[in-house]
């Protein structure tokens, strides 16, 4: 206001002087006097660009729409919250990680956290709809969810019955059973105590099962159907619930991708067997997702399986030993090595056919940084029991160290546990005798050689598969809505690889890798076969089954916006009308001065 009052006072004083002092025209200047007054103090709040606060209007509000599964499930209410958020404002929609979606509720999961941090850095009404069945409610700060609007439609109850969890091995040798875990759930109310699981296979059915319900109307139960019916190759396995009057269907069936080998990923050859070879081969087992093999040689080439100990022919294990993802060779059988294909190779020796081996106590510690360092990452083992002997091995040129060992903790250090890598083979040596005493004795150090075994397997299989390529899916079968993530495997920098699908639906895709050397893949439900551009191929499977169907707590409190009319500030420039009061002054001063003669 004072900035104001100058610019007029002094607009008013040089029209004064000008007309009184300069062209001394008196009474008759009043007219002109004025209009130059007004105009040069609009001219002055012009330049100035003189401002003030002002109370803008309410803004158009955000509407978040929940766009995941849940909407669309049995009892939901999308089309009625679809329309609803349409008239309320400008709708965005949330879900998962995907930046857009259709107009359907396509969304694997319901992630409300990033959309809503998001929008309420907008500075505009925030209001979220949703069905409440919120998964990261938690992570919401309370101050921002307090501000923002949340409206809701939750779905009718409804009975229901889901398998909510199957689980199988990945891999099963010819011949073998197939083991599968069902979990199954309820909602609603159920008058059942027992439900029946049947397993197929395409067209083929495999078996079928009573799963008995406890008395919260869930259940669990352990399938296992034979192989032996189903040829070696990929297979798609469905495992439905025989019922009717079911609300939602998608939740009946679940889908598990199998591979049926001639023979066994991991085969284990121990000649003869001792200590160690049982130790290893039972935890193996016990770490490993692939199908293991154990065979034993109790005599001179004779062999027998070290499951049930019963007679095997030299040819048998010899064709197992070529054909095996990852091969163990415990003792003096380095011939059977010869012609395999396996692309991970543990060998360890122990001094039965006359090497050099030096008995005593060896106590192990950790060596250099290794693929297998966080096995043994804060523990103890230089306190472990110690090893009973050590084979004279040295680790080749380029490879690495994991354990050294020193004899009566005196002395030089000398290669324990080392490996290596040539091209896609991977080889680890195990050069010490009597590690079955870590598992033996219990506690960490037990917890230890787990952990080893577990980190050794899966960095030697972890090598190139010819058969799935520079890049596998970390999962083969994914839920509705979630994508297959594919992880690189090939040595060096991520590159983009060319995919081809094909069977529910045909297209052609790039992966692209990101830092961690993934990348992801949406697809419909369906089965598909994948080639990689690079080699390698596989069957993933999409389920129609997804978490969002199954009913789930509201997580949400319905409340409405805080709206708040934004302060702003409303400068001269933005006034048209001072503008146009300096063309009419300014006019108004040159029609009186041609009334007065003047130019």
């Amino acid at each position: 206001m004072p900035t104001f009052i100058l610019i007029s006072v002094l607009a008013l004083a040089l029209s004064a002087f000008t007309y009184l002092v300069l062209e001394r025209l008196g009474r008759r200047s009043l007219t002109p006097l004025i209009c130059r007054a007004v105009a040069w103090a609009a001219l002055g709040l012009l330049v100035v660009n003189l401002g003030c606060p002002v109370q803008g209007g309410p803004r158009r509000p955000l509407v978040l729409l929940d766009a995941s599964l849940s909407l669309g499930a049995a009892g939901g209410r999308w089309p009625e919250a679809r329309d609803s958020a349409f008239r309320w404002g400008e709708v965005r929609t949330f879900g998962d990680e995907r930046a857009r979606s259709d107009s359907l509720p396509a969304r694997g999961r319901s992630l409300l956290a990033p959309a809503l941090l998001a929008a309420a850095a907008s500075d505009r009404p925030v209001v979220v709809v949703s069905d409440g069945e919120i998964e990261d409610s938690r992570e919401i700060p309370p101050d921002i969810l307090s501000r923002a609007g949340v409206r809701l439609f939750p779905r009718d109850q409804r009975p229901d019955w889901a398998i909510s969890r199957l689980t199988g091995p990945s891999r099963v040798s010819a011949g073998d059973s197939i083991p599968l875990e069902v979990l199954v759930q309820s909602s609603g109310e159920q008058n059942r105590d027992t439900i029946a699981a049947q397993v197929t296979a395409g067209a083929r059915r495999l078996g079928q099962r009573v799963v008995r319900l406890g008395a919260e109307g869930g259940g669990r139960a352990r399938i296992s159907v034979p192989s032996a019916t189903l040829p070696a190759g990929d297979h798609v396995i469905r495992v439905s619930l025989v019922h009717r009057g079911d609300a939602e269907p998608r939740t009946d069936f679940r889908l598990h991708v199998l591979t049926i080998t001639p023979t066994p990923g991991v085969v284990f050859l121990a000649g003869p067997a001792d200590w160690d070879s049982r130790f290893l081969f039972r935890t193996v087992r016990e770490v490993s997702r692939l199908p293991v093999r154990g065979f034993v040689r109790l005599e001179q080439e004779r062999w027998r399986s070290m499951s049930d100990l019963r007679p095997v022919p030299s040819e048998q294990v010899r064709r197992a030993a070529r054909q095996a993802d990852l091969l163990i060779l415990k003792g003096g059988i380095e011939a059977m090595r010869v012609g395999t294909q396996a692309r991970g190779v543990w060998v360890w020796p122990s001094g039965e056919y006359g090497e050099d081996a030096v008995a005593g106590d060896w106590y192990l510690t950790v060596g250099e940084a290794s693929p297998l360092s966080g096995a043994f990452l804060g523990q103890p083992v230089d306190s472990f029991p110690p090893a009973i002997q050590l084979s004279p091995a040295r680790p080749e040129p380029g490879g690495w160290t994991a354990l050294l060992a020193q004899l009566g903790r005196r002395g030089p250090r000398r290669p324990a546990v080392f490996g290596k890598q040539e091209g896609n083979i991977r080889e680890v040596t195990v050069a010490a005798d009597g590690m079955w005493r870590w598992a033996f004795r219990g506690g960490s150090s037990e917890q230890s050689y787990r952990s080893w075994v577990a980190a050794t397997a899966s960095w030697l299989l972890g090598g190139v598969d010819s058969a799935q390529g520079k890049a596998r899916p970390l999962q083969a079968v994914v839920p509705n809505g979630r994508p297959i993530v594919f992880q690189w495997l090939g040595g060096g920098t991520a590159v983009p690889l060319r995919v081809t699908w094909s069977g529910a639906k045909e297209r052609v895709d790039t992966l692209q890798f990101d830092g961690n050397g993934r990348a992801s893949a949406w697809l419909a439900p369906g089965e598909y076969q994948y080639q990689l551009g690079s080699g390698g191929a596989g069957t993933v499977a999409v389920e129609e089954y997804s978490d969002e169907f199954l009913q789930r707590p509201v997580s949400l409190t319905a409340h409405e916006p805080r709206v708040s009319r934004p302060a702003g500030r409303s400068s001269a420039r933005d006034w048209l009308w001072l503008f146009g009061l300096c063309v009419l002054a300014l006019s108004g001063e040159w029609f009186a001065r041609r009334r007065l003669g003047l130019r």
